[in-house]
């Protein structure tokens, strides 16, 4: 009798769900929704997932503080454990969406303009 266990693989462990339910709409009953309710194709911030792409970004002392703090905020106040990298794709995915929808008004735009 062999000593090692003997456990499922990766691809058994994390098969896609079978039967999925129809999507949610928005309330005007006709686009289909996320789950946190933004319009379904929006740009999202990719999760938990293995990233192949890497990008360095610097940032100061302050910023690299308030990045951890924001961090901190969203454990204690909202439950909820996130990392840094999580934090900044969810950011630059909203600040896409915001582009994309807003175009010449959004924030991105009135925040590099300034500098």
């Amino acid at each position: 009798m062999p000593r090692r266990v003997t456990l499922p693989g990766a691809s058994e462990l994390f098969r896609p769900t079978q039967g999925a339910e129809e999507p949610p709409v928005g309330p005007s009953g006709d686009e289909p929704v996320e789950p946190d309710g933004a319009p379904a194709g929006a740009p999202r911030g990719s999760g938990r997932v293995r990233h192949d792409e890497k990008i360095t970004v610097y940032v100061s002392s302050d910023e690299l503080l308030a990045l951890e703090q924001a961090r901190l905020t969203l454990r204690a106040e909202h439950g909820m454990a996130v990392d840094r990298g999580r934090i900044v794709r969810e950011a630059i995915a909203a600040v896409i969406a915001d582009l994309r929808d807003q175009g010449g008004s959004s924030e991105l735009v009135r925040r590099l303009s300034r500098s």
